[in-house]
């Protein structure tokens, strides 16, 4: 594996067990991984090319985080949603996160370890150390299944440094609690005509001129 500059790995689970003081139907674990490695871009400026460093680095990053999520939650059969993120530290830019995470480099590594075919969600930001960042999640093969749209959060309190990246993959083995509005698939059509009130759209009556 290529040297990633890794300073650390962490990673956070939760699994949400009753909602409003009631068993949940389905009990479902989120868990977000999370590598902090040294921006390879810091210091030189404005750099035209990110791609040598992206195809250096992106892949192996993508198999290491994609595992750690895979066995956290029980195997990649029971990925059932993901998504991804990263964390600039304030001496670098917003697209260097962008490079090591919306390439092919990452995100095609990402949905084959996990089995996916959707389109990735993610969230990216540049920010201090110890910031958190929410991670948007949604199903893996199936985007439009509103009940797995749902987020987790990850902080590391000494991450990013102003020199590093935090780049993180996430992912679900299930829906949100409860799950219960529906589907986009069997939704009806909705018109924004529809919607309207006759009477508020109705012209309105003796109404005094105002000089």
């Amino acid at each position: 594996m290529a040297d990633l500059g890794l300073r650390k790995v962490a990673s956070v689970t939760d699994e949400v067990l009753l909602e409003l003081g009631r068993p949940v139907a389905a009990s479902v674990r989120r868990v977000a991984a999370a590598a902090v490695i040294r921006n390879p871009w810091a210091g030189l400026g404005l750099v035209a090319d990110l791609q040598p460093e992206v195809e250096r680095i992106a892949p192996g990053l993508a198999r290491m985080l994609t595992d750690r999520v895979s066995e956290a939650l029980g195997g990649v059969e029971r990925v059932e949603a993901f998504g991804k993120a990263a964390i600039v530290g304030l001496n670098g830019e917003i697209e260097h996160g962008g490079a090591l995470i919306h390439t092919p480099f990452f995100g095609n590594v990402l949905r084959e370890l996990t089995e996916g075919t959707s389109i990735i969600v993610f969230s990216d930001d540049r920010l201090p150390a110890g910031e958190p960042l929410t991670v948007p999640l949604w199903h893996k093969t199936a985007a439009a299944t509103r009940s797995h749209y749902q987020t987790c959060q990850i902080r590391i309190p000494d991450a990013p440094r102003p020199d590093e990246i935090v780049v993180i993959a996430a992912g679900a083995s299930g829906p949100r609690p409860n799950a219960r509005i529906g589907d986009r698939a069997t939704d009806p059509v909705i018109r924004l005509a529809d919607l309207e009130d006759p009477a508020d759209t109705a012209a309105p009556k003796n109404m005094e001129t105002v000089q």
